[in-house]
């Protein structure tokens, strides 16, 4: 983009947010959505985060997902360049709570909207040397502005999705200007990779870095696996459906009834990917007469026969440890899916929907390795069936989920490397 460029595009953001004013508020009134950190967003730096004058490692991951994804990574940054601080913002308010609980409020800030004024309110009292994004946050503003300050830029976990190469194809030649002020691009894989350098990205500059999220630890000790440990004593078997959307949680529960009638002592724990939608759901429950408790009203009662609905934030990942069985949800209505490696890490059996297209490398490589099962709406309650029914099966595809799982770890240690050769050599505190 050239600098009049940069004025419309500015132009244009402040008219879309002004003009979707309406939204903003409506969903901040209704849902409680978009208050929290208004004030960072808009370039009001917090004080909780001034005062360290280190230069700093900006991190920047969008939500839980991106927050989990980099954790690893944010950990070794802070071990090998002690020098610096490392600082981490997020765009959603689910992301910050987590980001908060594993970094430190004190390294951790909402993102700035990408004005000229918020982005170099941070930029004066950060002083960053490296600044790394998580995923595709293609910014203008924000890269523009911090390229122009001296620090080095990456793109890590780098992916481009079937849904949005489009939208970037059209906008390539603007779109390589902006991609211009990127040093590094990790992609996820050689098609991303591909597909980076097709939309604008410079082919030099592009590496293959591996996902991220196949480097994420489990959470297992934590109080709401121990609470339903001992709930599910003598229950099962137990199936975990998770980041579920709207239309999917019918078809579920209908699969679940059929479940529970040859199995009377199956529990389904049901976890919708939206707050919002959380009354709706338990709606459903109620209207379809199944046996249920909600997270938010049980205090460790015990469990079977029925739906526990998981309307809490932050549980899911956990929970699916307990799992004999996870379908993966945002996958029968086409939402494009969400992560399978949470359950597969556990070695529990996977099944998704047909819409999995924001994770396709992921689902095509355990597909490849027959441990995953890809379900339409009209196949989804015999595979589930079947699968409830036969251990030897369940516990088979499981162990291959676990198996592809350990076998493409790495790219945390890769994209350190990586982003090590960014900074100078004095700026690392280890070997």
């Amino acid at each position: 983009m050239s600098f009049p460029m940069y004025v419309l595009y500015s132009a244009l953001l402040a008219a879309a947010l002004v003009l979707g004013l309406p939204y903003w508020l409506v969903q901040a009134l209704r849902h409680g959505k978009y208050r929290a950190g208004l004030t960072e967003r808009f370039g009001f730096v917090p004080a909780r985060i001034v005062g360290d004058q280190r230069p700093a490692i900006w991190v920047h991951a969008v939500s839980v997902g991106e927050v989990l994804a980099v954790s690893p990574l944010v950990e070794r940054l802070r071990q090998e360049f002690a020098g610096h601080r490392v600082v981490v913002s997020t765009t959603t308010a689910t992301g910050q709570k987590l980001a908060r609980n594993r970094f430190g409020a004190e390294n951790v800030f909402y993102a700035p909207l990408d004005f000229g004024f918020a982005v170099k309110a941070y930029m004066r009292a950060l002083h960053p040397a490296l600044v790394v994004v998580a995923e595709t946050e293609f910014w203008p503003n924000f890269l523009r502005l911090t390229k122009a300050t001296g620090a080095r830029v990456a793109v890590v976990n780098a992916r481009i999705s079937d849904r949005s190469l489009p939208g970037y194809r059209r906008w390539r030649n603007s779109l390589r200007r902006v991609l211009a002020n990127v040093d590094l691009f990790l992609a996820q894989s050689e098609e991303d990779g591909r597909r980076l350098v097709e939309i604008g990205a410079v082919r030099e500059r592009v590496q293959i870095g591996g996902n991220l999220k196949f480097d994420v630890p489990p959470a297992i000790d934590v109080p709401v696996v121990q609470q339903l440990r001992q709930a599910l004593r003598g229950a099962g078997p137990v199936l975990v459906c998770g980041s579920t959307m709207e239309g999917e949680e019918a078809l579920l529960l209908r699969a679940f009834e059929n479940i529970v009638a040859g199995q009377p002592r199956a529990v389904m724990v049901l976890a919708p990917r939206h707050p919002e939608r959380f009354e709706k759901v338990a709606e459903l429950l109620r209207a379809m007469h199944i046996t249920h408790w909600r997270r938010s009203h049980w205090h460790g009662e015990p469990l079977g026969g029925g739906v526990l609905l998981l309307d809490s934030i932050g549980e899911l990942a956990p929970v699916y440890a307990l799992a004999d069985l996870a379908f993966v949800g945002g996958s029968l209505t086409g939402h494009g899916g969400h992560n399978i490696l949470e359950p597969a890490q556990f070695g529990v059996a996977v099944v998704t929907g047909v819409s999995y297209e924001n994770f396709r490398d992921i689902v095509e490589l355990f597909r490849a390795n027959d441990a995953v099962r890809i379900v339409g709406p009209a196949e989804l309650p015999l595979v589930l069936l079947d699968l409830a029914n036969d251990e030897t099966a369940r516990r088979a595809l499981g162990a291959r989920a676990a198996a592809t799982l350990r076998q493409h770890a790495g790219a945390t240690e890769r994209t350190l490397r990586a982003l090590d050769a960014l900074l100078p050599a004095e700026a690392r505190t280890l070997p």
